[in-house]
C-alpha cells in the first residue's frame, strides 16, 4: 500500500509513544483532528497497525518468575509452501511471541516466554523438535535486557537515583 508523508510521519509518532492523543499527532503534524482520526482509522482496517502495547520491564516486578528464550530453528521447506507452513504451526503455540525468518545459519528465531527454564526445555523438546520439518534447535535464554524495540532498560542502581514526588 502506498502511503503519503503524511501518514507515515503519524505511525512513527505512534510507534514511539502509543498513548499519545490525536490532538497532540495533529498539532505535531499540522493536520486536522478529523484527517488524524481518519488516517489512524484506515492504517488500523488495512492492517499496518497492528496494535498499540506497552513495553513492561518485568525484571523490576519482584512477583514475576519468567524467562525469555531465543531458539535458532533449522528447517527443511516444503515444496510449494517454503517455511511459511512451518512458521505458522510454529507460532500458534501460546508459548510463542514471535517467529522470524531469517538469513544466516538457521531459518527461523522463535521468541518463547516460560515460567522457568525447564519449561521452556520441556516446549523444545516436546512440541517444537518433534515437529517433521525441524531439523535442529539452539536455544538461547536471555539473562538480561540491556535495550528493546529502541527502549533502554534502566538497572534497579539508576532506578533508585530517581525520586518520584508522591
Amino acid at each position: 500500500m502506498h502511503l503519503t508523508d503524511k501518514e507515515i510521519e503519524i505511525m512513527k509518532i505512534v510507534e514511539e509513544n502509543a498513548r499519545i492523543s490525536v490532538d497532540d499527532i495533529a498539532k505535531m503534524t499540522s493536520l486536522p483532528v478529523l484527517d488524524v482520526e481518519a488516517t489512524l482509522k484506515k492504517l488500523e482496517v488495512s492492517n499496518i497497525i497492528v496494535r498499540y502495547a506497552a513495553l513492561v520491564d518485568w525484571s523490576k516486578v519482584e512477583e514475576h518468575e519468567g524467562v525469555t528464550a531465543m531458539i535458532d530453528v533449522k528447517v527443511t521447506p516444503k515444496r510449494g509452501v517454503g517455511f511459511d507452513e512451518t512458521a505458522k504451526r510454529i507460532y500458534r503455540y501460546e508459548e510463542v511471541s514471535s517467529v522470524y525468518l531469517m538469513s544466516g545459519a538457521y531459518d527461523l528465531s522463535v521468541v518463547i516466554e516460560g515460567k522457568s527454564m525447564n519449561e521452556v526445555a520441556r516446549f523444545v523438546s516436546n512440541k517444537l523438535s518433534t515437529l517433521d520439518s525441524v531439523i535442529s534447535t539452539t536455544t538461547h535464554f536471555i539473562l538480561k535486557k540491556y535495550k528493546h524495540d529502541g527502549t533502554v532498560f534502566s538497572s534497579p542502581e539508576e532506578d533508585k537515583r530517581i525520586v518520584v514526588s508522591p
